[in-house]
């Protein structure tokens, strides 16, 4: 599994301009089963998303079609970790 910070390095006028843009690239990436979460950090210099896939390389080239990437408004931070102990209602995204 993976961790994406997500840290903005624009003026948050830039990030909103692209931020519709982004939750588009967001949503997509909920359809195809890519990602299990994501939402703004508090305070709002960037984001946190949760994705169960298997490989970084994927990770990495999904991430790089994102418009917060393409325009530059962020940097990605990928954390790959393994989930040896989980609440059994998310089982599911640990054994699929």
């Amino acid at each position: 599994m993976f961790i994406v910070n997500i840290i903005y390095k624009k003026p948050l006028e830039i990030v909103d301009h692209y931020l519709a843009a982004h939750r588009d690239f967001l949503e997509e990436g909920y359809q195809k089963n890519y990602f299990i979460v994501s939402g703004p950090r508090h305070p709002r210099t960037g984001g946190i998303l949760i994705s169960h896939l298997k490989s970084r390389e994927q990770l990495q080239a999904i991430i790089e079609v994102d418009p917060f990437y393409i325009h530059q408004v962020a940097d990605y931070d990928i954390v790959e970790f393994n989930p040896v102990k989980y609440h059994p209602q998310f089982s599911y995204f640990i054994n699929n």
